[in-house]
């Protein structure tokens, strides 16, 4: 059978090829780090990473690896069972305690992923009585994560208060209504503005879920996310994130919540229910994560100061960068196939980076997006930006 569908695949490959949005996956044969060495494609040899989602800096840092060493001695490699079998350890429920606390809410589940999170909120919360208003540019796993309940799919523009309010009104009629947007918009590295939400969610009886995976750790004051910075802790009723980006690096998710949703996700939540446990030398390692986040705004700084530091340099000198002053900072490039070869040309001169383009991102709006890390140190950021400057003129403009 396969033989007939053989050519047709092929070809579709082809055509994603000729449009300049194949996505082809360097090798890197270091730990993630500030600097990684590729081992294929490309320019071999150390380079300068900057498309990491490592924001602190905390994938190769020696306390956490440490943490991880002891942990498998301790735990063990794996749980090879889903959590209300015969895979819950008490590293499990220590790491849930401690993010419940960090977050302000009052339980926390884990998950293999906040793919997997997301995924498996929807479904348990909502019937086809209720109703699901969602941010258009929401993460993929918030998308997939509402097509699998047969709650009524509305969306709002980016970030606007007014469409949002007028989805609200048309879905008076619901039993229930909950508002999901990204706490950071990953692609664009814009906020979410949550205080406002939350004042339309209180006068429509909605609930708010936020999906803060591109802020828990370094936004806000102490590192908890969008609701700490627009002081809404107390007023968001889901949170979902990712213990893959700041917390560490690794894999993993979670959904802290008000304690019966929390509740009713561990006896309905289909990932939760038939997902191996996650791994405890990554809970353990977590737990790590946790009280270096919570002992030092170090870090936090430093990744500010990187932050302001190249947004500022590339604006200098004629780079479009989308505003704000998130660590994310997409440099618009428009055509994708332009900036395909732009982060080629990078990678030449020592700088990794990945260009971005549809399906990722709409038609016209391909870009490089830059990830700062609080790993990163001046000399670093300057060395991108002079790279960023030879290689547009490599490239012609």
């Amino acid at each position: 059978m396969f033989d007939n569908v053989r050519a047709d695949i092929a070809a579709t490959l082809d055509e994603i090829r000729e449009a300049g949005l194949f996505k082809p996956e360097r090798v890197i044969g270091t730990p993630q780090s500030a600097a990684v060495t590729v081992t294929g494609g490309g320019r071999p040899g150390e380079v300068l990473n900057f498309c990491a989602n490592n924001y602190l800096g905390l994938a190769d840092h020696p306390e956490v690896l440490a943490a991880a060493k002891d942990a498998l001695d301790r735990w063990g490699y794996g749980m090879a069972s889903v959590r209300f079998i015969c895979g819950t350890q008490d590293v499990h429920k220590e790491l849930e305690d401690r993010l419940s606390a960090f977050l302000g809410q009052e339980d926390t589940i884990l998950y293999s992923s906040c793919f997997d999170a997301n995924g498996g909120v929807f479904e348990t919360l909502l019937g086809a009585e209720d109703a699901v208003i969602s941010d258009a540019l929401n993460h993929a796993s918030i998308i997939d994560g509402i097509r699998l309940s047969k709650a009524r799919r509305h969306r709002y523009a980016n970030r606007d208060m007014a469409d949002l309010e007028q989805q609200l009104k048309e879905t008076q009629d619901a039993r229930r209504r909950l508002i999901v947007t990204d706490g950071v918009f990953s692609m664009d590295g814009y906020v979410a503005p949550l205080r406002e939400i939350c004042d339309l969610a209180d006068r429509y009886d909605a609930m708010v879920m936020v999906d803060d995976s591109h802020a828990v750790g370094f936004v806000g004051a102490g590192g908890r996310g969008t609701p700490e910075l627009h002081g809404v802790m107390d007023r968001v009723d889901v949170i979902t994130g990712t213990l893959g980006k700041a917390l560490g690096g690794a894999s993993g998710g979670y959904v802290a919540a008000r304690r019966e949703i929390v509740a009713l996700l561990r006896q309905r939540s289909r990932p939760y229910l038939f997902s191996n446990s996650l791994a405890p030398v990554i809970a353990a390692a977590s737990l790590k994560v946790l009280d270096l986040v919570e002992q030092s705004n170090e870090l936090r700084e430093k990744l500010a100061a990187n932050t302001a530091l190249f947004r500022s340099r590339m604006t200098e000198a004629g780079f479009e960068i989308l505003p704000g002053d998130h660590p994310i900072a997409p440099v618009m490039i428009g055509d994708a196939a332009k900036a395909g070869r732009l982060a080629e040309l990078l990678l030449e001169r020592g700088v990794y980076v990945i260009g971005f383009s549809y399906p990722v991102v709409p038609h016209g709006q391909a870009r490089i997006r830059v990830q700062l890390s609080a790993a990163h140190s001046t000399e670093d950021v300057e060395r991108a930006v002079a790279a960023f400057v030879d290689a547009r003129a490599a490239l012609g403009e």
